[in-house]
């Protein structure tokens, strides 16, 4: 749907429930895995030894999960539906399903599950249901995102 991707963001009365909207992919490089254990001092071996990484489940190195949700936050953001309008991020329930590899490319798809106006603080809330995808369709990670959106009055 193009109404969720506007070159600046929505206002809480433009959403409706059912808008869905798919972000652009993005591939998971070795530079941004290593970036992330030096941000965040995440150094587990699974992520930063591919010796180690080859006798563990995936076989190879993984993606941190918690990486793979920050780049879908800035998906999000790229697609600019929030642009200007979004003051808070309020809740995120979340669900770490598949092992994300370094060479994956994934993408997000947001759809609008719940809405509810509060007026006291400018806006509503937006309840986002979001699932990463990588290259072969396969829902790596979801769950929902509730955001505060500011009312078309505040413009």
């Amino acid at each position: 749907m193009s109404k969720l991707a506007p070159p600046t963001g929505l206002y809480f009365e433009d959403f409706e429930i059912g808008d869905s909207v798919e972000s652009v992919g993005r591939t998971i490089t070795e530079a941004d895995v290593v970036q992330f254990a030096m941000l965040s001092g995440d150094w587990n071996l699974i992520h930063t030894n591919a010796e180690y990484a080859k006798e563990q489940l995936a076989g190879e190195r993984i993606a941190h999960g918690l990486l793979v949700l920050s780049i879908a936050s800035g998906l999000a953001v790229r697609l600019g539906f929030m642009e200007d309008t979004v003051m808070a991020f309020m809740e995120l329930e979340w669900q770490f399903r598949k092992f994300v590899l370094i060479g994956d490319t994934v993408r997000l798809r947001a759809t609008v599950t719940e809405k509810k106006e509060v007026k006291r603080l400018g806006g509503g809330y937006v309840w986002f249901k979001m699932d990463i995808l990588n290259q072969r369709d396969e829902k790596v990670q979801r769950g929902q995102w509730k955001v505060l959106v500011k009312s078309r009055g505040l413009a």
